[in-house]
């Protein structure tokens, strides 16, 4: 983004990818956004042609188109292209941080440019590790509209994780907090998996989830997070956002309901957290309103 001043760099094995771009085009169509109010259970709302998008929701477009033959076991398109082929057989988004310049209408048509910033291998607790940066620019004929920074993490499958222990009691809010429980059950997860045309089996497949992937059930989406977590300030404010940073910490299951926790602060921004049954914070992130 531009206030990033670090040159690219990166492993010699994906050095080709850094700097790679991609030009997409696509139209903000009025019947995912309808649809994603229904799967989000927003009955009170009424979007059509020409209102603002509500942000995070041009995650519904720009969506890969890989057929059906080239899908992986995982459900993954193929690995290669505009993104290098890392082999670690986990791909995850780790977090990111979005510039709102300018409403997007539905209905509009976009182009959406995008560039591999930087790629970085690291070692974790499971092993290696892959992080890749990549920049997005999303523009209404020339005038910029959404700045997007993604950092998705490749790593290795792991050993089998636990499932959490529900706390005896739910996280206490402050005061002046916004609050919402969701239960992520597998209708949700197909629903969301459905309108991002995402083919992951950990989102819809628990059989592969736990006893391919290791995890305990199935596994909520990191955007679908970030996106109930904005959800929460649009219901409880009328301000437009700004800027928004988020960091996935924890994955969430769909054994138990979380928790959406927001907390205004000095300075036009809102604290927000995706909080687990358990206690733990499975994201972070920050609001910064208008």
């Amino acid at each position: 983004m531009a206030d990033d001043d670090r040159q690219p760099s990166g492993p010699a094995g994906y050095r080709d990818w850094i700097g790679r771009e991609c030009l997409e085009h696509d139209t903000v169509a009025l019947q995912p956004v309808r649809r994603l109010l229904a799967t989000l259970d927003d009955a009170d709302t009424q979007l059509n042609l020409g209102d603002p998008l509500p942000p995070l929701w041009h995650w519904l477009f720009f969506l890969p188109e890989a057929p059906q033959r080239d899908l992986g076991a995982d459900g993954h398109p193929p690995r290669g292209g505009f993104l290098p082929p890392v082999p670690l057989p986990r791909r995850m988004w780790a977090g990111g941080r979005l510039r709102f310049h300018r409403a997007v209408p539905i209905g509009t048509p976009l182009r959406r440019l995008g560039r591999v910033a930087a790629i970085a291998e690291k070692t974790g607790r499971t092993g290696p590790l892959v992080f890749a940066t990549v920049d997005y620019r999303l523009l209404d004929g020339d005038a910029l509209c959404i700045e997007e920074r993604q950092e998705i993490v490749y790593r290795d499958f792991g050993p089998p994780l636990a499932p959490p222990e529900p706390a005896p009691a739910p996280p206490h809010a402050p005061a002046g907090a916004w609050s919402r429980e969701v239960t992520p059950d597998p209708r949700l997860l197909f629903r969301y998996s459905a309108l991002t045309f995402n083919a992951h089996r950990i989102h819809y497949d628990r059989s592969y989830t736990v006893e391919r992937e290791g995890y305990p059930a199935l596994v909520v989406h990191g955007p679908l997070i970030a996106t109930l977590l904005l959800d929460l300030v649009r219901r409880n404010s009328d301000r437009a956002v700004a800027q928004f940073d988020y960091r996935a910490k924890a994955p969430i299951f769909d054994t138990h309901p979380f928790r959406l926790l927001g907390v205004p602060q000095a300075g036009e921004r809102v604290a927000l957290t995706a909080i687990r049954c358990d206690g733990a914070v499975a994201m972070s992130a920050e609001a910064l309103l208008r």
